[in-house]
């Protein structure tokens, strides 16, 4: 039996802005994925914890859309080499264009939802 798409809103809210925070997470510098999670879960408190099943398609996305490229590269520690994901041009004027409507549609849920 499916979930009703209702049950978990916080994963309805995580798919419609993955996009927006992705980018948004990488506009500084290249990142892998475990640091993708990491950052993302200590800046919100532990709100957002991506799991592998969400974050790779979308990066995938993001990079089939030229929205991000990526590399393979070591870590100062060594290992095996991860693939670090950067903001491209194109990125960077979309997570602007996102940023943007994402302040009016909170400026507009916040006037729908404040006392009248």
């Amino acid at each position: 039996m499916n979930p009703s798409p209702h049950s978990n809103p916080q994963a309805n809210l995580l798919k419609g802005n993955l996009e927006l925070i992705l980018l948004t997470l990488l506009q500084d510098e290249p990142k892998y994925g475990l640091e993708i999670v990491k950052e993302a879960a200590q800046r919100t408190g532990g709100y957002f914890n991506f799991k592998e099943g969400s974050l790779y398609p979308a990066l995938h996305r993001l990079t089939q859309a030229k929205l991000l490229e990526a590399e393979f590269a070591y870590l100062p520690r060594g290992g095996s080499p991860v693939r670090f994901y950067r903001i491209t041009e194109a990125g960077r004027k979309v997570l602007e264009r996102k940023r943007q409507e994402f302040e009016e549609f909170t400026r507009a849920v916040e006037a729908l939802t404040r006392p009248v």
